[in-house]
Formats: structure tokens, C-alpha cells, sequence
């Protein structure tokens, strides 16, 4: 078995930051049933290009693997029964909603503790369910500026950047999972679910990490650095080569004297100026420009193959393309396939959540919107066909022509 194979999660997730959190969790043997919303079309993420046809996207696989669609009108008293006996067979209820909503759709705890005292309730949003800021609605790029992230990425003189990637959105959903995770451990230890309140914007603030601790302490200005350099590791940044860039750094002192040797400027280790971190970071424009010059003697490839043999912490910066195709992704099975009926062999990476030892898992496509509608009132709540087709005249899975797929 999988190491969730015994759990089931209720999702009423929406693009990136939730459903990426329970893919993990599916990947990792969870059954994972997302709720969409009929009235707008399921998730909105199934109509993001530009690699998108009908009701799917390239965007939408990414995150959806391996889970089951059911269209399911919450504001329906019909269709909140169904949820409710959902909620009686199952262990958690994760969303990402705006911040007051799962309070509006009676999502939390106490709102289900009735049905399923050990039901865990996790909310991840943009700012949380308290403060002033918990109506608002949150994005990865807003908070990326609101939390300091676009002030501390680029060069110096440019303007405020953000990540190339959503970081925020993915930072956020491997919390929550870490978040339900706990909570599901502490609700069968214990029998007693609970709330888990999870933002994005915890997160970017969590994530300023020690810059943080230098400002609040001792009044450090963060500031971008020149060539993504460290804030005080010098020298720890990319390099300019004769054809390319190369990021190399001395986390260690042995780095430093080792980097010196391959560069074949050993007369740097014994400089005064350049002796350690500290002197290094004072000095860190000369020595900077001493390096810039050396570094665009040599290819990328050369450097590479130096600095790796002299046992130097060194990487080519690499497109996404090599990236992908790197041996070391390809070694540790990064790259996976799944087979869909339009798209044919979609190509995805796998998960980064490693458990166990490794074994061969097949991964199934994202689900076609309300796919699983026979198999969760028939199979899994038992529904006898006369109560189905009461669900189905109320408009509890959305409208007629929506009700199987």
C-alpha cells in the first residue's frame, strides 16, 4: 500500500496553490475528491491557455492527476446533504478559498464536527481567515509584492521582479499538506479533528526567514544583489562565462581555498583582504571584479568540469529544457507519463515527496469535470437510484445535460 491509501480528502481547490497541495497527496495514495462547482464550470484552471480544448488544459493536468471530479452545488440544500455525507466518510475537507468564505459555506470545523468528530478542516488562502486583509482576495504575484519577495529579486538597478515560478502558490500548497498531514495524525491519535488556517501570505513572510531575523533585530536593509549574489556569502552567485553563466559559491571556507586553486589564483586565499567570510564580504566589489574577469576566460563546460573535479558547489544556469532532460532528473525519475484520451502521452513531473522505498506507481489523468458522479453516490455513499434522481431533479449536481459525463 500507498502511504495514504486509507485516506480520502474532500478538495474544493481551484487552481494552483490548493490543488496543488492534495496532488501530492494523491500521488502519495490519497483518494482525492474535488468538488467543482457546476454553476461556473468546474475549476477554473481547466480553461487556462494556451494549451487548452473544451473543458481541459495542459495547466489543468499538471495539478489534477490521479484525483476524481464531482459536480456538486454547495448553495443547493440537496447538494450540501450530499457533501454532508461525504464529510461522514471521509477524514479531511481541504479548500482554497478566500479567507471569510469557508466560514460563509459552513466549512470549518465546528460547522462538521457534528457529522465527523475527527474531521480535519484546512483552509488555504491568500490571507487567512483573521486580520484585516482576510477579505481580500490573494495571488501569488500580489503577494509576492506585498511581502517583500519583488523588492529583493533582480538586479539592482531594475525594477521590482518576481520569481520566474509561482513560488508562493507552491510554497503554500506543500505547507498545507504538511498542515493536514499533522492534523490527520493528531485527529486519529486523538479522535478530535480541528481547523487548519493556511495563507499565502504566512507564508511569504515566513519565507523572508533569516533577512527577516537581521531586520527585526539589528535593523538589516535588505537590498537586491548584483548578479542574484548571496546577501552575505562572497563569493556565492552566477558568473558570466566566455560562452554562458555559471552559478558557483563558498558556503565553507575549504570552498574558497579549493575555487582559488582551480581558478589558478591561489595568491586570493592568502590575501589579507580576502582571508574570510568577513573580509570577503568588505571586499567584496574588488574581489567580485577580479573573479567577473577570470570566470570570462573559460566556456561554462570548462568551469563546470574544473570546479566539479576541485570538489567546488558549481552548476551550469540552465534553461527549463536542459532541466528537464538533465541526467540527474531523469536518474531520480522526475519525468513522468500519463495517457489521456486527447492529448495522448502527456509528459509531467513527478512529485518531490519521496516516502518509503521507491516502487512503480501508475498515474492516472486529471478527471473530466463530474467523471466520478456514478461512483461516489453509488459506490461510495450507497445512494438507491429514487434518491439520485431526486438529487439530480433539485440541481444538486448542476443542470441536466451536466449531471453524467
Amino acid at each position: 500500500m500507498r502511504p495514504l491509501e486509507d485516506v480520502r480528502i474532500i478538495a474544493i481547490e481551484q487552481f494552483g496553490a490548493g490543488p496543488f497541495c492534495s496532488l501530492h497527496l494523491a500521488d502519495l495514495g490519497a483518494e482525492v475528491i474535488k468538488i467543482e462547482d457546476p454553476r461556473t464550470g468546474g475549476d477554473v484552471s481547466r480553461y487556462i491557455p494556451p494549451y487548452q480544448d473544451g473543458e481541459d488544459s495542459l495547466f489543468f493536468e499538471t495539478f489534477n492527476r490521479n484525483k476524481r471530479s464531482l459536480s456538486l452545488d454547495l448553495t443547493v440544500a440537496e447538494g450540501r446533504e450530499v457533501f454532508e455525507d461525504l464529510v461522514r466518510v471521509s477524514d479531511v475537507v481541504h479548500s482554497n478559498l478566500r479567507g471569510d468564505v469557508p466560514a460563509r459555506l459552513r466549512l470549518m470545523y465546528d460547522d462538521l464536527k457534528h457529522l465527523n468528530p475527527a474531521i480535519v478542516c484546512s483552509s488555504l488562502s491568500g490571507f487567512g481567515m483573521t486580520g484585516p486583509r482576510a477579505k481580500q482576495p490573494g495571488y501569488d504575484y500580489i503577494l509576492q509584492g506585498l511581502g517583500g519577495w519583488m523588492d529583493l529579486t533582480g538586479e539592482p538597478d531594475g525594477p521590482p521582479t518576481k520569481s520566474g515560478l509561482s513560488l508562493l502558490d507552491f510554497s503554500g500548497g506543500y505547507m498545507a499538506a504538511g498542515a493536514i498531514l499533522a492534523g490527520l495524525h493528531a485527529a486519529r491519535r486523538d479522535g478530535i479533528g480541528m481547523d487548519c488556517d493556511l495563507s499565502l501570505y504566512d507564508v511569504a513572510i515566513n519565507m523572508l526567514t533569516y533577512q527577516a531575523t537581521w531586520h527585526l533585530t539589528k535593523g538589516f536593509e535588505p537590498t537586491r544583489t548584483r548578479h542574484s549574489a548571496h546577501p552575505s556569502l562572497v563569493p556565492f552567485q552566477n558568473f558570466e562565462t566566455s560562452d554562458g553563466w555559471i552559478v558557483a559559491g563558498c558556503a565553507k571556507e575549504k570552498f574558497w581555498h579549493r575555487l582559488v586553486e582551480a581558478l589558478d589564483r591561489p595568491d586570493l586565499a592568502t590575501d589579507d583582504r580576502y582571508r574570510t567570510f568577513g573580509d570577503r564580504r568588505e571586499n567584496a566589489d574588488e574581489l567580485l571584479s577580479i573573479l567577473d574577469s577570470v570566470f570570462q576566460e573559460r566556456t561554462t563546460e570548462e568551469w563546470i568540469d574544473l570546479l566539479t573535479e576541485a570538489g567546488v558547489p558549481c552548476a551550469p544556469v540552465q534553461s527549463v529544457g536542459p532541466a528537464l532532460r538533465d541526467p540527474h532528473t531523469v536518474a531520480r525519475g522526475m519525468v513522468i507519463e500519463v495517457d489521456h484520451p486527447e492529448w495522448g502521452t502527456v509528459y509531467e513531473v513527478a512529485s518531490s515527496m519521496r516516502v518509503g522505498q521507491p516502487s512503480e506507481v501508475t498515474y492516472r489523468r486529471a478527471p473530466t469535470r463530474n467523471e466520478d458522479l456514478d461512483y461516489v453516490i453509488s459506490e461510495l455513499l450507497g445512494y438507491p437510484p429514487e434518491r439520485v434522481a431526486e438529487l439530480e431533479a433539485t440541481g444538486a449536481f448542476g443542470g441536466v445535460d451536466e449531471n453524467r459525463s
